[in-house]
C-alpha cells in the first residue's frame, strides 16, 4: 500500500471510529436492550410496552400529526415554491430568506411563541386552540414549511419551460398543464420533501414538550417519559427501536427521492427559467404565500418579541432585565449562554473535523464498481445520524458510557459530542455537492502535468471545501445551538443549556418565570437566525437542499 493510499485510509478511520464508539455503539446497545435482560433474550420489553394504551396513543399521534403536518406543508409550499422560484420580482432573494428562518430556530423557541400566541391572554386565545393538536400541526408546519419550498422550487426552478409551453400550443390549459406536465415532473422533489418533512415532524421534540402540556405525546416525548419519570429503560428501548425503524423508512424514501432529483437537475439545461411576476395570472399563489407569510411565520415570531417586552402590563425591557439579573434553579442566563455558546463551538469544530475527512474520502472517483460502492456506503453511513433521533443518541449515551473504560455520565463533553453527532450529517450534505462539481477533467489534468496527488489536493480540492465551508459551519453551529433532544438528557441540572433553560422557566409557575422564559427565546431565536444569515451569504450554488 502507497503512503498515499494509507493516508486515506487513515482520514476514513478517525471519522469512523469517532461514529463507532459515539453513535454506532450507544444505539447498538440501546436496540440490544429493548432485547436482552439479565437471564437473557427476550420480547418482554416490547410486549410490556406495547401492551400499554398509553404507548399506542403516543405512536398514533405521532404518525397521525407527521402525516398532517406532511400534506399541510405541501398543500401550502407548493404556491410558496412556484412564487419564490418560477417567478421574478424586487425582493425575492429577501423572502427567501425569511422564511428559512423558522426552520432554523430550535423547536423548544418554536414551541415558546406557540404557546404565547394561543394561551388565553395571548393574542389568538379566543380561539381556544391552547393545548390542542392543532397548536401542535400549526407550530410543525411553520418549523418545515420552507423544507417543501425550497426543495421543490429548487427543481423548479430548473424545469424546461418549453415543456409547458408545447403543452399550451396543444390546447391544455394552465390547470391541466400544472397537472399533467409540471408536476409529475416534480415528484422526486415533491417526494424528497413529504419525507423530510415527515421526518422533522415526527422528531419534534421541544414542540410536542412545550405544547402538549402532558396531554399529547409522541414516540419521543414518551422515551423521555419512561427513563427519567418510570425509569423504564428496557421499555424506553423498545420505543426507540419503533422509532428507528420509522425514521429509517422516511430516511430511504428521501435518499432515493434525493438521488433521482439529483439526475433530473444535472438534465436540465442551465437557463433561467423564471418569469416576470404577473398579479392578474398568478394570483393563487401570491394570495396563499401572503398569508402563510404573514400569519403562519410572521405572526408567532413577531408575537413572541411583543410579549418579550411586555412585564407586569407595563411595556419596556423588564424581562430581559430579570433575565440577565436574577439566577434560576441554581444557575444564571449568563452561565447557560456561556455553557451554550461553548458545547455549540466544541461541536461545530468535531462536525466541521470529521465532516471535512468524510466529505474528501466519499468525493474520490474511483474507476472500479467496488470501490465506487464503497465509497456510497461510506456516505450512508455517516448520514445516518440525520434518522435517528436526538433523543435517542442521548438516551443512548446514558446506558453506554456510564463506566470504564469511557464513564462520561457527569462530564460535559457529552453534549458537544451529541450535538456534533448530530450536525455532522448536515456538514457533510453541504461539502459533498461542491467537492462533486470540481471538473473531473481538472484534476486528470493536473495529474497528467505531473502533479502529485497531494498537490492536487491542496491547490484544487481544499479551495473548494474552503467554498462551502462558511455554510457548513452556520449549520452546525446554528444546529448545536438549539439542540435540546439529546442535551435534555444529558444536561446536569447545575450547568443547563440555554433550550434547557427555556422549557425549564417555560414550565414552571409564575409570571416573571413565563416573561424570562419569552425574553430568553428571542435572545436564542436571534443568536440562531444571525448565524444562518451569515452562513446563508456564502452559499455555494452547488448546494441546491438541505
Amino acid at each position: 500500500m502507497t503512503r498515499w493510499r494509507l493516508a486515506w485510509l487513515i482520514a476514513a478511520l478517525v471519522p469512523a471510529v469517532f461514529l463507532g464508539v459515539f453513535f454506532a455503539w450507544p444505539v447498538a446497545a440501546l436496540v440490544a436492550r429493548g432485547f436482552h435482560d439479565a437471564e437473557g433474550w427476550t420480547l418482554d420489553g416490547f410486549r410490556q410496552v406495547f401492551a400499554s394504551r398509553r404507548t399506542w396513543r403516543a405512536l398514533t399521534f405521532t404518525l397521525w400529526s407527521a402525516g398532517v403536518s406532511t400534506v399541510a406543508c405541501l398543500v401550502l409550499g407548493l404556491p410558496g415554491a412556484y412564487l419564490l422560484y418560477r417567478c421574478h420580482f424586487r425582493g425575492r432573494d429577501v423572502l427567501r430568506g425569511l422564511i428559512t428562518i423558522p426552520f432554523v430556530l430550535p423547536t423548544v423557541v418554536v414551541g415558546v411563541a406557540f404557546g404565547s400566541l394561543l394561551r388565553r391572554d395571548g393574542l389568538l386565545g379566543w380561539t381556544g386552540l391552547d393545548g390542542t393538536p392543532t397548536a401542535i400541526i400549526a407550530a410543525m408546519v411553520f418549523f418545515n414549511y420552507s423544507v417543501v419550498v425550497r426543495t421543490v422550487g429548487t427543481l423548479w426552478a430548473r424545469l424546461d419551460p418549453r415543456l409547458g409551453h408545447a403543452a399550451a400550443m396543444l390546447g391544455a390549459s394552465p390547470l391541466r398543464a400544472l397537472a399533467t406536465v409540471t408536476l409529475p415532473a416534480l415528484t422526486p422533489a415533491v417526494v424528497s420533501a413529504a419525507s423530510l418533512v415527515f421526518l422533522f415532524s415526527a422528531s419534534s421534540y421541544g414542540i410536542v414538550m412545550v405544547l402538549g402540556q402532558t396531554r399529547y405525546s409522541t414516540i419521543e416525548t414518551e422515551i423521555w417519559f419512561l427513563t427519567t419519570q418510570l425509569l423504564d429503560l428496557p421499555g424506553a428501548a423498545a420505543l426507540s427501536v419503533a422509532q428507528l425503524a420509522v425514521v429509517t423508512v422516511a430516511l430511504w424514501v428521501s435518499g432515493r427521492a434525493q438521488a433521482t432529483m439529483t439526475r433530473a437537475l444535472r438534465l436540465q439545461p442551465d437557463v433561467a427559467a423564471s418569469r416576470r411576476l404577473a398579479l392578474r395570472r398568478d394570483w393563487v399563489a401570491v394570495s396563499i404565500t401572503t398569508v402563510v407569510g404573514t400569519l403562519l411565520l410572521g405572526l408567532p415570531v413577531a408575537n413572541l418579541l411583543w410579549r418579550s417586552l411586555h412585564a407586569e402590563g407595563a411595556f419596556g425591557v423588564g424581562n430581559y432585565v430579570r433575565l440577565f439579573r436574577d439566577g434560576a434553579f441554581g444557575t444564571s442566563v449568563w452561565s447557560a449562554l456561556r455553557t451554550t455558546l461553548l458545547t455549540a463551538t466544541a461541536a461545530m469544530t468535531i462536525a466541521l473535523t470529521l465532516g471535512v475527512l468524510v466529505a474528501l474520502v466519499a468525493s474520490r472517483r474511483p474507476r472500479s464498481r467496488r470501490g465506487r460502492n464503497a465509497l456510497s456506503a461510506l456516505e450512508a453511513l455517516f448520514l445516518l445520524p440525520l434518522g435517528v433521533s436526538a433523543v435517542t443518541v442521548g438516551f443512548g449515551y446514558l446506558i453506554t458510557l456510564n463506566r470504564p473504560p469511557l464513564d462520561l455520565r457527569s462530564s460535559i463533553v457529552l453534549i458537544p459530542i451529541a450535538q456534533a453527532i448530530v450536525a455532522l450529517p448536515l456538514v457533510i450534505r453541504t461539502l459533498l455537492p461542491v467537492l462533486r462539481a470540481i471538473d473531473p477533467r481538472q484534476l486528470e489534468a493536473a495529474a497528467t502535468l505531473g502533479a502529485h496527488p497531494f498537490r492536487v489536493l491542496r491547490d484544487i480540492e481544499l479551495p473548494h471545501v474552503g467554498r462551502g465551508l462558511g455554510l457548513a459551519a452556520g449549520f452546525a453551529f446554528a444546529t448545536s445551538l438549539g439542540e435540546f433532544g439529546a442535551t435534555s438528557f444529558l444536561a446536569r441540572p447545575d450547568n443547563p443549556t440555554l433550550p434547557v433553560l427555556i422549557f425549564r422557566l417555560f414550565g414552571r409557575p409564575g409570571a416573571e418565570n413565563y416573561g424570562s422564559a419569552l425574553a430568553a427565546s428571542v435572545v436564542l431565536a436571534g443568536l440562531a437566525a444571525i448565524t444562518m444569515a451569515a452562513a446563508e451569504r456564502v452559499r455555494p450554488r452547488e448546494v441546491t437542499s438541505w
